[in-house]
């Protein structure tokens, strides 16, 4: 009889084991969803076919990245978020920026939203997290801190960056911050607990930078954002190889950019930087194609109002 109990205990004790992994294990993934799915293809491929697009080179194309500030709603996001006790005035461009990259990656997980945001601006979206769900995809988070850096006085945009094979529908979305000290972009993802690239001198790299790093084999440093080191993966690596085929980003940017309560301006049009020979496939009708990477990637034409 009391081997019998060792047994039925043993057995309760088992399930239950497995119950409380189990519980664990759902909530862990409900908020820390990992987006490098194991691709079928590896790092090696998506490098060749980089390598055998064609040249993102000037074309007819006419087109200008614009950024519109509007210093009243500038004020309202400073406040909000007390930008100003994330860093120092003194600070340069990409220390402001690693600053406010740090806070949203270190306080907004990665998930795919299941409850879609009412409206997309720095504020709501902050809100969300604190009432509806604490985790949201990429594409948020590059909305959020972009609204972030810009009322920080920073010019700074999202980009979407695509890749290749129309029949995958994993894209991923990060910021570009203008770097005047050294006359350039930098990229900085702030989804997946952040990350950013350099050259092996420290320089953070454009996502142009990142692209040409690619095909020329030119080593590169992936930081890990909220440490600010250097971290050896592979899977961020071949995940951005798939993802740098081609980009879109909208030629004018402002607040509200995807926001309901954007009455007061059209939204304009989308700009697609791709490869010469590669149709976009991504069609609607503010759609604008070009290989001229001159322009998508030069200085951003600022407005204030």
């Amino acid at each position: 009889m009391k081997k019998f109990l060792k047994v039925v205990w043993g057995i309760f004790a088992f399930i239950g084991i497995l119950t409380t992994t189990g519980l664990i294990y759902t909530h862990f993934a409900k908020y820390h969803i990992s987006i490098h799915q194991i691709p079928e293809k590896r790092y090696d491929d998506y490098v060749q076919l980089l390598r055998s697009s064609g040249a993102l080179e000037k074309d007819t194309v006419t087109f200008e990245m614009k950024i519109i500030q509007d210093t009243i709603r500038a004020k309202g996001i400073l406040n909000y978020f007390h930008l100003d006790s994330l860093y120092d005035t003194s600070m340069n461009t990409w220390a402001k920026a690693l600053a406010i990259g740090q806070f949203v990656a270190s306080n907004i997980p990665h998930d795919n939203q299941k409850i879609k945001p009412e409206h997309r601006n720095a504020i709501d979206l902050w809100e969300y997290t604190k009432n509806v769900a604490p985790a949201f995809n990429c594409r948020l988070h590059s909305i959020l801190t972009f609204e972030l850096m810009l009322a920080a006085g920073l010019d700074a945009r999202y980009v979407t960056c695509l890749p290749e094979d129309e029949d995958d529908n994993d894209c991923h979305v990060v910021n570009e911050v203008w770097l005047p000290e050294l006359g350039k972009w930098a990229m900085i993802d702030t989804d997946m607990e952040g990350h950013y690239i350099s050259s092996l001198d420290g320089v953070p790299l454009s996502l142009k930078e990142i692209r040409e790093h690619y095909i020329s084999g030119e080593e590169m440093v992936i930081y890990d954002l909220l440490k600010d080191f250097p971290i050896k993966d592979s899977d961020y690596s071949t995940y951005m190889a798939k993802n740098t085929y081609w980009f879109r980003c909208p030629e004018t940017l402002s607040y509200y950019q995807e926001d309901s309560e954007n009455r007061k301006r059209e939204a304009g049009r989308q700009i697609n930087l791709v490869p010469a020979g590669f149709k976009s496939f991504v069609v609607d009708n503010s759609n604008v194609s070009s290989s001229n990477a001159d322009i998508f990637w030069a200085a951003p034409i600022t407005s204030i109002f």
